[in-house]
């Protein structure tokens, strides 16, 4: 079947659609069920949370070698795989009886199968559709994502509050179900290289590469000196991997990965938006789930109706975009967008206090949404400007590896400035309502005591409650400051897309 065939028809873009959805669906609804699977499974949070890194550890590792076995297998044959593995992992989890079985399933064989499944996604839209087309498919991706950003809180945090946690990952295997059924409406992707090509020393340099990179941010809010040296030594392997790929190809072999692709200023810029947006997607997410429920104690339910400005605002405006495209430019959305987020991360900056309330935190939320679904929409049909037909599956990699590594990094680093922030927040509270106790430390502990305990600090006196809303201010503007600086950067990269590059149709 040649690769065009299903080009004027949308439903291959709805079937792998549904794969992107619930990729984004699974992480989330395990943010939500965190507390019960720790009760049902006789754990402790922090299993639960190692095992979380550990899926991600697995993901990163493999998106390389993923990426090169879709010139290999096939791309469509490769999703496909990773789609029935992704079900039998997720199905292992719903069934688990033991921590260790579900670590099997959700964070090892789910762990390989998203690696498999996430850049055949783009290379399979980037092969099946072509210019404004290709546009507005990789824009829905962007929309599906928003989407799922928007459901996933509500359903994971009814499901899991009012019945069990299990049923919250049973309703992924409707959708596993819906695409491997409608599996014969995607194009045959013929196969460009043999066995033979493949480059496994480069594979196995990728992979320690990334596990590196991944594993130093994770563990970044826990040792910093044993996370820094962690990715130092990744970047040494990067090089030794770049150098290897050059040399590789210079001598005729295949490469795991044409490095040359870095030459292509869009593809770079693309896959710096995917990375960027992702930290301050995972970040914002983080620091509201930790607000919402360790300082207002919102159960999982209401902490996904308390974050639904946010993600209606991602989901509204990524799901405009397609509509926009032609009128306005690439350049001008994405500014835009950056511009808005920006203006929504000053707002929030002053809102998070003790006696804050969800409407206050509303406007806020959804500006900050509503900037991002621009960028979101847009960023992979960026990177896809100017890369011909036979190196999308090599651009398909670096686009999932970034943003692979985003979402990694956004959690940990937000976590070291809101960190950072309560320090802060502590010698700022302590000179303002007790500068009698200014230096000592001992009170300044004792400080923080009370803010690890913030579930009952109304019981505490008038003083001890404005130190803690001080604090608490003072970290949460923190974040909202360096989400800022974050999108400020994404929006000095936007101003360098050449838009005239553009093949329109």
């Amino acid at each position: 079947m040649n690769e065009k065939a299903n080009e004027n028809s949308w439903i291959p873009l709805i079937i792998v659609a549904c794969a992107s959805f619930i990729i984004v669906l699974d992480s989330l609804f395990m943010n939500v069920s965190i507390s019960r699977i720790v009760v049902d499974l006789n754990t402790d949070v922090s299993t639960i949370q190692m095992i979380v890194s550990f899926c991600t550890l697995i993901t990163a590792a493999l998106i390389l070698f993923s990426t090169k076995l879709q010139d290999i297998v096939g791309k469509k044959k490769l999703f496909l795989i990773g789609v029935a593995l992704f079900g039998i992992g997720i199905f292992t989890a719903v069934i688990s009886s033991s921590v260790i079985m579900f670590f099997v399933g959700w964070s090892g064989i789910k762990g390989v199968a998203a690696a498999l499944m996430l850049p055949a996604i783009v290379s399979i839209i980037s092969g099946t559709y072509s210019g404004k087309k290709r546009t507005i498919a990789l824009a829905t991706l962007g929309i599906v994502a928003g989407l799922a950003d928007t459901v996933a809180p509500l359903i994971g945090g009814v499901i899991t509050t009012f019945f069990s946690w299990r049923y919250t990952f049973a309703f992924e295997l409707i959708f596993i179900v819906f695409i491997l059924v409608m599996q014969n409406k995607i194009s045959d992707f013929i196969p460009t290289e043999s066995k033979s090509d493949l480059d496994i020393v480069g594979a196995i340099v990728s992979s320690i590469c990334l596990v590196l990179l991944v594993l130093g941010i994770l563990t970044l809010t826990k040792d910093v000196t044993t996370s820094i040296c962690e990715i130092i030594l990744g970047l040494i392997v990067l090089a030794i991997f770049i150098w290897y790929e050059l040399k590789r190809k210079r001598s005729g072999k295949v490469p795991l990965l044409d490095v040359d692709l870095f030459r292509d200023k869009h593809l770079c810029l693309g896959a710096s938006f995917k990375l960027l947006y992702n930290i301050v997607i995972s970040g914002t997410f983080f620091v509201m789930v930790l607000f919402f429920q360790s300082v207002l104690q919102f159960n999982p339910f209401y902490t996904g109706l308390a974050s639904l400005p946010f993600v209606l605002g991602l989901f509204i405006f990524s799901s405009a975009t397609p509509k926009l495209i032609g009128k306005v430019n690439h350049k001008t959305l994405m500014a835009i967008g950056c511009i808005i987020s920006i203006v929504g991360c000053l707002i929030l900056s002053y809102q998070f206090k003790l006696d804050i309330s969800m409407p206050g935190l509303i406007l806020g939320q959804f500006l900050l949404g509503a900037g991002i679904g621009f960028i979101m929409a847009l960023s992979a049909d960026v990177a896809l400007f100017d890369i011909p037909s036979e190196s999308q599956n090599n651009a398909s990699g670096i686009i999932t590896t970034g943003e692979t590594l985003g979402s990694s990094m956004g959690t940990a680093i937000i976590g070291i400035i809101l960190i950072l922030g309560v320090m802060g927040g502590i010698s700022t509270a302590v000179d303002t309502y007790a500068p009698d106790h200014s230096g000592d430390d001992q009170f300044h502990q004792e400080v923080y005591n009370y803010f690890q305990k913030l579930d009952t600090i109304d019981g505490q006196d008038s003083i001890v409650v404005n130190t803690a809303d001080i604090i608490i201010q003072n970290a949460m503007a923190s974040v909202m400051y360096v989400l800022a600086i974050v999108l400020g950067v994404i929006l000095i990269l936007t101003l360098q897309i050449k838009d005239n590059n553009i093949k329109k149709q």
